[in-house]
């Protein structure tokens, strides 16, 4: 539902809230205005609420210290990253060694549970966001590894996200690469899939029903919440797109300007 915010239904059953960070709290370098304030309002009136990023550049702790530097004050045990659920994941399936085709410091969330190696020595790929590093040479040799039957695990599938400097692929669409190559499904452990939401919904004790998450993409945050029975609150922020809603084929419940427009809808 958009429109003016009066008209809204206030979201008088929901008791707890998922909220993106990039495109939501922030976009590029700058934090939205009256983000703070509204997780400030979430506080102060006992909601539950966990931060779900499908970053996969960044480890939680630095993700917290760069929403510190933004003046949020959010702690890292609150932030829920496509790594942390893989970390889960592969502790659960006894994995000792893994390859992570990733950037940046995300490889600090495996440190003490995985042994991180070269591609011929893994049990199992993970595939992040790796920006530069999806060279021709790596993707090759990832591709001869997940047909020499290692396991698959995509961090996140998003097609892309909004950068400082305009809007950059994410990792999805070298995801489908290499499943299109191989003919193997990767284990998708990043929003949207299930296991993810379950993960978040199981860390603040919340029921789906009186859940509502809130984000920038459509697919990933909204398309991901719904299915898990989830409120979708679609932010106009970040890499909000009119074109990307008409042709995805999922409704949100409710597309608002920004996550300040959030503590009117609770009032």
């Amino acid at each position: 539902m958009e429109g003016n915010i009066d008209t809204m239904p206030i979201l008088e059953h929901i008791t707890s809230f998922l909220i993106d960070i990039d495109g939501v709290l922030y976009s590029g370098n700058s934090p939205v205005k009256g983000a703070k304030e509204a997780i400030d309002f979430l506080e102060d009136n006992n909601y539950k609420f966990r931060f779900v990023s499908n970053s996969t550049r960044k480890c939680r702790a630095s993700i917290a210290e760069k929403l510190h530097r933004m003046n949020f004050d959010i702690p890292t045990h609150v932030i829920l990253t496509p790594a942390v659920v893989a970390a889960q994941w592969i502790t659960h399936r006894k994995f000792k060694k893994a390859f992570l085709l990733s950037s940046g410091d995300v490889h600090r969330d495996f440190d003490g549970i995985v042994e991180l190696t070269e591609p011929g020595n893994a049990d199992v790929v993970i595939i992040g966001d790796a920006g530069d590093n999806f060279t021709y040479s790596t993707l090759t040799r990832v591709f001869r590894c997940i047909l020499d039957n290692l396991d698959m695990i995509a961090l996140e599938r998003d097609r892309y996200w909004m950068g400082s400097a305009g809007l950059m692929l994410s990792a999805g669409p070298f995801v489908a690469a290499l499943e299109f190559a191989t003919g193997k499904k990767a284990e998708l452990v990043g929003k949207p899939s299930k296991e993810f939401f379950r993960h978040a919904l199981q860390d603040i004790g919340a029921s789906p029903f009186k859940t509502a998450m809130i984000g920038d993409d459509i697919i990933s945050d909204i398309g991901g919440a719904k299915t898990c029975g989830m409120v979708g609150i679609l932010v106009k922020t970040g890499k909000y797109r009119e074109n990307s809603i008409l042709h995805s084929g999922i409704h949100p419940d409710y597309v608002i300007d920004s996550l300040a427009i959030l503590p009117t809808m609770l009032q």
